[in-house]
């Protein structure tokens, strides 16, 4: 049990990321630009820009914001240069913790992570520090009442998943990074729309939160997600449904 399944269908029951739309839509623009000028704005050439032009169109970004922030990573049109760069840390109770962060000023940037996870109970960590306890994986949620197992196992190991896990409510799909479009293409063509989808950092062991811990740990989370420069935010913590639940109240 990973507790990251709850964590993503909880936050999607909850209706946290459509209040959100403002931050998935500036997170996108800035996946695009930089997609677009490390391959080219030729999505059939450039396999990374191709998967977040997937990622804009199932968040029903208009096809205009799509264009225009495409041809800003061609240099077509002017705009923000982005860096790149992941952040390791330690959050309540020792869980790892990666950041993943497209920023225009890095110092401005590491002094507000390490701010945020000062006061949520964490540190910044050196490079490598917890890095090696996680996988890329293609990572997908389908809650359990939205999908009949049998059907779902067979559509997305056919498409190429390496594994479908049980975690209580929620079905996680695992597969390679490359073979995630297909296998979401999969889910959707069952009529499903995942909780949650996104090539992830998967924890190879779990670190048990409760009480305090648990709480500080999910405040954090929801602390990185609301920063501007933070694209994804990953950790190896497994809290209890109800604890999450509570923390987000």
């Amino acid at each position: 049990m990973s507790g990251h399944s709850k964590w993503a269908s909880i936050k999607h029951k909850k209706g946290a990321l459509d209040a959100k739309r403002g931050k998935i839509f500036s997170r996108i623009i800035k996946e695009l630009t930089v997609a677009a000028r490390g391959g080219g704005g030729d999505p059939d050439m450039n396999p990374r820009l191709r998967s977040v032009i997937a990622d804009a169109k199932a968040q029903n970004m208009p096809a205009e914001n799509i264009k225009r922030a495409i041809r800003r990573g061609t240099g077509e049109e002017p705009g923000v240069s982005y860096e790149e760069a992941q952040y390791e840390a330690y959050g309540p109770g020792g869980a790892a913790v990666i950041i993943d962060v497209l920023t225009d000023n890095k110092n401005r940037t590491v002094g507000e992570l390490r701010h945020l996870l000062e006061k949520g109970g964490g540190n910044l960590a050196t490079a490598n520090a917890v890095a090696w306890m996680f996988h890329k994986k293609g990572y997908i949620v389908v809650e359990k009442s939205k999908a009949d197992e049998e059907k779902l196992m067979g559509a997305v190991l056919e498409a190429g998943a390496d594994d479908l896990r049980d975690d209580g409510d929620n079905w996680e799909v695992l597969s390679a990074p490359d073979d995630f479009p297909a296998v979401r293409e999969a889910v959707k063509q069952l009529g499903i729309e995942p909780a949650s989808a996104e090539v992830s950092m998967i924890p190879q062991n779990y670190v048990k939160l409760e009480g305090k811990s648990a709480q500080q740990m999910v405040r954090l989370m929801e602390a990185l997600d609301d920063h501007d420069d933070v694209q994804h935010v990953w950790s190896n913590f497994d809290i209890e449904e109800k604890e999450i639940e509570a923390s987000l109240a």
